[in-house]
């Protein structure tokens, strides 16, 4: 393979809050930190990992981009990441739906999937 995903980008104004939560969703850690990017993932050759970096504008629409999380147990899963700091969202899914949609604790929109066995399960 000539390319493979290294990391997944997000832009932050709390880059220390936003990779902990993370870490914390993930059971990833902090790889590196400085006042301009924070580098999280499971560890240094384990790709892909995520980048933050600050911005000075606030999100405001929402993301063209999103991740989707694929739990054993979609319903103790989002229990846990909402007592994280996430919160339930309305993207427009409805209620029959079989993924949750949360936002990370600066509205970045996230699902969590129904435990899924393959890419196109």
């Amino acid at each position: 393979m000539a390319v493979s995903m290294y990391h997944l980008v997000v832009d932050a104004h709390d880059l220390n809050a936003q990779a902990r939560f993370w870490c914390q969703v993930l059971d990833w850690k902090v790889l590196f930190e400085d006042p301009e990017e924070v580098v999280i993932g499971a560890g240094e050759t384990a790709y892909p990992g995520m980048c933050f970096l600050p911005v000075p504008e606030h999100k405001s629409v929402k993301n063209r981009l999103h991740i989707d999380l694929n739990p054993d147990d979609q319903a103790a899963e989002v229990e846990r990441i909402v007592s994280l700091g996430a919160r339930r969202i309305d993207v427009g899914q409805g209620e029959d739906a079989t993924w949750v949609t949360l936002a990370d604790p600066e509205g970045n929109e996230f699902c969590v999937l129904r435990s899924k066995r393959s890419l196109i399960d």
